[in-house]
């Protein structure tokens, strides 16, 4: 069984000024890796930044993560399973933000944990595996 971290990992991770390298210390035989929305929510961070300094400084961080990190795609696959977990939801009158759906789908096409400091959203997941680091 592999892992999926979440965005709020890796930017734990930088506003810790952790070297990416630790989010897996111990878990170095699992796969592992993002799912392609944490690459675009990091990118977007990049380009909120406030000051060029800022902006230079989580490009740096958000391109270490890109070459560190396996990026799983948003796929057919993925894509049905981010259908029926959206529809099970609406169908409980349960929000979760499509980014997250994303990457929960993403997790259970892969039969991967999602490690998340987010278990609030991430719990009202049926079938999803779930750990908080």
């Amino acid at each position: 069984m592999g892992v999926i971290f979440d965005t709020s990992e890796i930017i734990t991770l930088e506003r810790n000024r952790q070297e990416i390298e630790e989010i897996i210390r111990g878990r170095e035989d699992e796969p592992f890796g993002i799912s392609v929305v944490t690459v675009a929510e990091l990118l977007h961070g990049v380009e909120r930044a406030d000051t060029e300094v800022r902006k230079m400084n989580r490009q740096a961080f958000v391109e270490k993560v890109m070459e560190f990190f396996p990026t799983f795609p948003f796929d057919m696959a993925v894509a049905r399973i981010y259908a029926r977990i959206w529809a099970s939801l609406a169908k409980r009158n349960l929000l979760v933000g499509a980014h997250d759906l994303i990457i929960a789908a993403t997790a259970i096409s892969l039969n991967y944990t999602v490690i998340t400091s987010n278990i609030r959203d991430y719990g009202k997941i049926e079938g999803l595996k779930v750990e908080r680091r």
